[in-house]
């Protein structure tokens, strides 16, 4: 596997590193080896410089630094939380749903973050998908007409080497009914030395629709450097889309996940998916109910923008798939003939007549 190495600082990886960077305290340490031995630490220099070293809430720090916590598993939490081995028929692919198929390039991520529903199954010297494998699975796309977009995904794909990624282009160009490919990356805010033009431009693929879901959680994850980095795969003809996930502690507020969302609109981002928390081992203490997740999504409603408006989306548990769980404005409605009852973004209710 070919990664690309861009300039700047290594990524802390382990504990002791996170203690010299001032982002353990010393009596944390020995403590979070524990954590560190079962999930992968990895933490960049952009991400590292945006936390604040005096405040233990960090939202940034949240996000990527180990915590006890997560050695605390519950009975309902998988190791494989949505499913993916069930519905992967070669390795490297997943094809739970009819018309596409996730291809899964790397398991190497450049940050592990605490609440990632994949954390049993990435981490540094994961194998990539290479060689025979690699034939395998896209001899499997190539045998299915009725795929019709590819998501590419991991680990994240973007620690690809240009030379790498235009190989994956090239031979997904060749397969004819495959029209839409998405990328899912969080490298271009957490690293985002690693988007030159050129690897833009490397990410497209000819013949195909060129779509971009970044992976970001909080407003202050758009340095400078990442606007410059997203405005390179914009510039280049990418769809840029969202992905967040909804945190306790980090975004579960209406003030931050508004500004969240605005950010991704101003930075050319469609708001896309907003993710309940997957039921992964050790993620809990960043988990709410799915009522208290309504409830503030809902709070958006009439307060943002339209194209501010993320879809609330919960991955079912054991590979049944993705459903929008956002709150309801309407009531009333299931009866037929029935009068309907509509809310407004003030609550109050108005009357809407049958057909």
């Amino acid at each position: 596997m070919t990664l690309h190495q861009p300039p700047g600082g290594q990524p802390l990886r382990s504990v002791d590193a996170l203690a010299d960077a001032g982002l353990v305290p010393p009596e944390r340490q020995d403590a979070l080896q524990a954590v560190a031995a079962r999930y992968a630490v990895s933490v960049t220099s952009a991400m590292a410089d945006l936390i604040d070293r005096a405040d233990p809430k960090d939202p940034i720090a949240l996000q990527f630094i180990p915590d006890a916590a997560e050695l605390v598993t519950l009975p309902q939490e998988l190791a494989d939380p949505i499913g993916d081995d069930a519905h992967s028929p070669v390795e490297g692919v997943v094809h739970r749903y009819p018309d596409r198929a996730l291809l899964k390039l790397v398991h190497a991520c450049p940050v592990y973050c605490r609440f990632c529903f994949r954390r049993e199954m990435v981490g540094p010297g994961g194998d990539a998908l290479t060689g025979a494998k690699l034939d395998a699975a896209f001899a499997y796309l190539a045998a299915r007409p009725e795929i019709w977009e590819v998501i590419l995904t991991g680990g994240d794909p973007f620690i690809l080497s240009a030379r790498r990624v235009r190989e994956v282009a090239r031979r997904l160009a060749a397969i004819p009914h495959i029209k839409v490919v998405r990328w899912h990356s969080r490298v271009p805010v957490v690293d985002p030395a690693r988007i030159s033009a050129d690897y833009a431009k490397a990410l497209r693929i000819p013949g195909k629709a060129s779509y971009i879901a970044i992976h970001a959680n909080h407003p202050r994850e758009f340095t400078d450097d990442a606007r410059r980095a997203i405005a390179a795969l914009a510039d280049a003809g990418h769809v840029l889309l969202s992905q967040s996930v909804l945190l306790k502690g980090i975004n579960a507020d209406e003030a931050t996940l508004s500004g969240l969302m605005r950010v991704f609109v101003e930075n050319r981002i469609k708001p896309y998916y907003l993710h309940h928390p997957d039921l992964a081992p050790g993620t809990s203490h960043f988990r709410l109910t799915l009522e208290e997740g309504q409830a503030l999504v809902k709070s958006l409603r009439g307060h943002l923008s339209g194209l501010c408006q993320p879809t609330y989306i919960l991955d079912i548990p054991g590979g049944a798939g993705k459903i929008p769980v956002g709150p309801s404005f309407l009531s009333g409605c299931e009866t037929p003939g029935a009068e309907a009852a509509a809310e407004d973004r003030h609550g109050t209710r108005h009357s809407y007549p049958p057909a």
